[in-house]
């Protein structure tokens, strides 16, 4: 899953030939387009929404218009207080958050049990010249129909300084709710350590996309990241380098809610991951009472895998799981925990199998439900388990079977094929970051896929969504994570949300253009694609 060599990640690291290029190619001198003088037609949103009916007048947004919200509801003032501010800053307008008066004038915010057809995501977005309306089954609903609002209004909206109108939304109703009801995205910060603030910004990032899961990699040979009471040193030693030398760094506990409180804000659960039995020579040498010869191993900061396993005939491994999962279980509110279980090479067969057995039920007893990468397929997933799939063109078919086998008898499937959804994968052969290992993934090939029928023998209903995993041997800084994800994380947003009708590569990337001024007024570095038709002045 993470093939490389050290030798090519430090050469990267020395030469600092990838943020020269970076620069060269994403952020210098971005062409900017000139807005046209109507509004954004509403089907110009990204994911592309369930149903778009266009007519009437267009709505205004100028220094008269409120944001009403339901009376006695904090959660939809929250939301509305949300989008004024969003708007504040570029309008110059107050736009006042009113309780009270949801159908009189203004952009409206209603929590309608009516919506109940469109599920807890679902919203219905009318646009008339007195109003916008956006209503919604679930505050969730209410939240991603503020997104497609955002994208229907000039990319200028997103500016932090004040600029000129008119603010218009195109008229007519948008009914919208999505495919799939997991639609995640991953940051391994155990290879490189990225702070709250930088994890809350790609949380931001994601919630314009609709994402509603931020699977955090908090564990692996390189780093531990998070603070576990009954184990310090496995933030203090285990967590004090990274790949390539450095630092590293932890979270604490205070820490990991401040990202799970803004995570819940923008609709998006954690899904914190500890990665075992293999990926753990933080933990193995943090203390030497998990390793089987009892001898702690000196930190790692290169980037081969498969090395390492915890040592499965030991009770120490087995308090060391029940302490680990029982105080990350007790932070994070959201039903999931994954376990890793990818590339224990290390580890045997039955080996890997018993200690599943006897893991999986601590996940459980602790009130979440298990997920694993694909290899736990080889074991004996727990009912009601999700596998994530990330194999490619390379996987055998016997590894397929096996993983279509499991959905078969109940186990539920997350996609992340890795040609097609890994965001550190090249998009070229001059890519100055990424990896290369499952091929060269261009903006089409992340695109243009199905997950209802990706694996053979595999019934859709045990699709649960899709992830775009973000692996960090070569990544450091914000600026590359937003390289390598942007503009391909939009197309898995949309493969995620979208229904499968609306999939089509000649208008996705017309519509992924103009989502390129938006990116630049928010400051987000992303790659020009030369198959995408970015709009110039």
């Amino acid at each position: 899953m993470r093939r490389t060599s050290f030798a090519t990640t430090r050469r990267l690291a020395a030469t600092g030939i990838a943020l020269l290029l970076l620069a060269a190619a994403g952020t210098a001198a971005p062409a900017r387009a000139a807005e046209p003088g109507g509004p954004a037609p509403l089907g110009q949103v990204v994911p592309a929404p369930a149903s778009v009916r266009p007519g009437g007048d267009p709505y205004e947004i100028t220094a008269r218009t409120a944001v009403r919200v339901p009376p006695g509801n904090p959660e939809a003032a929250r939301i509305g207080g949300y989008l004024a501010g969003l708007l504040r800053p570029s309008t110059g307008y107050r736009l006042p958050v009113l309780p009270g008066g949801t159908d009189g004038p203004g952009i409206r915010l209603v929590l309608d049990e009516g919506e109940g057809g469109s599920g807890g995501e679902g919203y219905r977005l009318s646009v008339t010249s007195r109003s916008v309306t956006i209503s919604a089954r679930e505050g969730a609903g209410l939240f991603h129909g503020v997104q497609t609002l955002r994208q229907l209004l000039p990319a200028r909206a997103g500016s932090t300084a004040r600029q000129p109108g008119p603010w218009t939304v195109a008229g007519g109703v948008v009914t919208d709710a999505p495919r799939y009801g997991y639609r995640g995205a991953m940051l391994d910060v155990a290879r490189h350590f990225f702070t709250v603030d930088q994890v809350k910004r790609y949380v931001d990032q994601l919630a314009l996309y609709k994402y509603n899961a931020l699977h955090l990699h908090l564990s692996d040979d390189q780093g531990w990241r998070i603070a576990v009471d009954a184990w310090p040193r496995l933030a203090a030693h285990g967590g004090s380098t990274q790949v390539g030398g450095g630092p590293g760094g932890f979270y604490s506990k205070d820490d990991y809610r401040e990202i799970v409180r803004h995570a819940a804000s923008r609709y998006v659960t954690v899904v914190p991951e500890i990665d075992m039995p293999g990926h753990t020579n933080a933990a193995l040498a943090s203390y030497a009472r998990l390793n089987c010869d009892g001898v702690a191993r000196p930190l790692y900061t290169g980037t081969e895998v498969g090395f390492s396993s915890l040592c499965v005939a030991k009770p120490d491994t087995y308090d060391f799981v029940e302490d680990v999962v029982g105080e990350l279980a007790a932070l994070t509110p959201g039903p999931y925990l994954h376990i890793g279980g990818d590339e224990a090479h290390s580890t045997g067969p039955a080996d890997y199998a018993a200690f599943m057995d006897r893991v999986q039920p601590v996940v459980a007893r602790h009130g979440k439900t298990v997920i694993g990468w694909h290899q736990l397929a080889g074991a004996r997933p727990a009912p009601g388990a999700l596998l994530q799939y990330w194999g490619y063109g390379g996987t055998g078919a016997a590894e397929r079977d096996r993983v279509a086998a499991a959905a078969r008898a109940g186990a539920g499937l997350i996609l992340s094929p890795a040609d097609r959804a890994y965001l550190d994968m090249k998009y070229t052969k001059d890519t100055p970051l990424g990896l290369s290992w499952a091929g060269l993934v261009e903006v089409r090939q992340s695109y243009d896929w199905d997950p209802g029928g990706y694996l053979a023998g595999v019934p859709a209903a045990a699709v649960a969504g899709v992830e775009a995993p973000l692996w960090t041997e070569t990544i450091s800084t914000s600026a590359q994570l937003e390289y390598m994800a942007f503009p391909r994380l939009a197309g898995i947003a949309e493969l995620g949300w979208s229904p499968p009708a609306t999939h089509d590569w000649a208008a996705y990337r017309v519509r992924l253009a103009a989502q390129g001024p938006r990116w630049d007024e928010l400051g987000i570095t992303y790659y020009r694609s030369p198959q995408v038709p970015w709009l110039v002045t």
